[in-house]
């Protein structure tokens, strides 16, 4: 039996996402339109401004939040593969139907969340084909409306922070395995014992209390992983700001050229993230979710320093290895990255 019913997953995430925007069906088919031809256009530029070259772009995907859910549950699959097989094999007497259930809603239950939430992604997790470039259009609709922007000027925008994380993974081969693998590691360091769950339950209800009482710092991700598993996760989370702070750069280095409304675009953009609701806000907290929002900024600042520093050929330095890759500390400190990997391009 498996460890999640991934069907139920699947179920539970589309039931629970929430509706999408008002719009008429001529509304909905040309806005689906423009976002494809956009992300065809964005190609050229993001190429010309990272120099990296991911080949001939298939079309975006156009999704609902619905059909996003359903991307995610087939990722999850993937990537959480290594752990399942494992828990299924230790604890093959206690999986039973109700946990894979419960597992499966509480999947789920996340997945609506942020179905809601997610404006686009690199779909860089599957086995059948290719990755695709994922555009949830009543998203990207619903956050143009709330921030009062221009609809073409935002849709590009956000096609031109989509089609760099198209290029990082198909523009460096080595870079999807070497995620992929970062994130079986530190799966394999979970340990799946009867104690070591309820320890992790018992952080991880410390940490909600914590979140509900208003504590900024408390995290649900944060409360369940062991000493082991943080390391990695550095990892990890250096990583995906390199990838999140480098695709933002692009989309505002690029967007003055091409998007006449890049400032009033960035300005609102930031203030909405950083203005959540105070249940958004809570969410937000218990998964995670304010970090990948540090990760946008402090990952834009690693980039933009790096260029400043040594140009556009000492930045893609960082695409040679897993090795030239920041760590988490050289995320906050670009000059330390900068004198490690590319100090001969350093100004006197």
């Amino acid at each position: 039996m498996e460890v999640v019913d991934w069907g139920l997953a699947r179920t539970t995430g589309r039931r629970f996402a929430p509706g999408g925007p008002g719009t008429t069906p001529e509304e909905a088919r040309a806005a689906v339109a423009e976002l494809r031809a956009l992300a065809r256009y964005a190609v050229g530029p993001v190429r010309e401004r990272t120099g990296l070259d991911a080949g001939d772009a298939p079309d975006a995907v156009i999704v609902d939040r619905g059909a996003w859910v359903d991307s995610n549950v087939d990722g999850f699959r993937i990537v959480l593969a290594p752990l399942l097989e494992k828990m299924a094999t230790e604890q093959a007497s206690v999986v039973t139907a109700f946990g894979s259930r419960i597992t499966a809603l509480q999947m789920g239950g996340v997945l609506a969340y942020l179905s809601g939430k997610v404006l686009g992604q690199f779909e860089a997790f599957t086995t059948t084909r290719e990755g695709r470039l994922l555009l949830v259009a009543p998203n990207i609709v619903t956050a143009e409306r709330h921030l009062d922007v221009e609809p073409r000027d935002f849709r590009l925008w956000v096609c031109l922070h989509e089609e760099t994380h198209r290029a990082q993974f198909g523009g460096v081969p080595w870079l999807g395995g070497h995620l992929i693998a970062e994130i079986h590691d530190y799966l394999a360091l979970a340990d799946s014992s009867a104690g070591e769950v309820l320890r992790r339950f018992r952080h991880g209800l410390g940490a909600i209390g914590a979140a509900v009482r208003g504590d900024p710092d408390a995290s649900l991700v944060d409360a369940v992983q062991s000493p082991e598993q943080r390391e990695v996760f550095d990892r990890i989370t250096a990583l995906m700001s390199l990838l999140e702070g480098h695709a933002d750069h692009v989309m505002d280095e690029v967007g003055p050229d091409i998007v006449p409304t890049v400032a009033i675009i960035r300005e609102r953009f930031d203030q909405r993230r950083n203005e959540p609701g105070a249940v958004d806000g809570l969410a937000r907290r218990l998964l995670g979710l304010d970090a990948k929002m540090r990760q946008y900024s402090d990952g834009r600042a690693f980039v933009t320093h790096v260029v400043d520093q040594v140009g556009l050929e000492g930045f893609n330095r960082v695409w040679t290895s897993p090795a030239t890759l920041p760590s988490r500390d050289e995320i906050l400190d670009a000059e330390a990255w900068c004198r490690r990997v590319a100090p001969d391009l350093l100004p006197a």
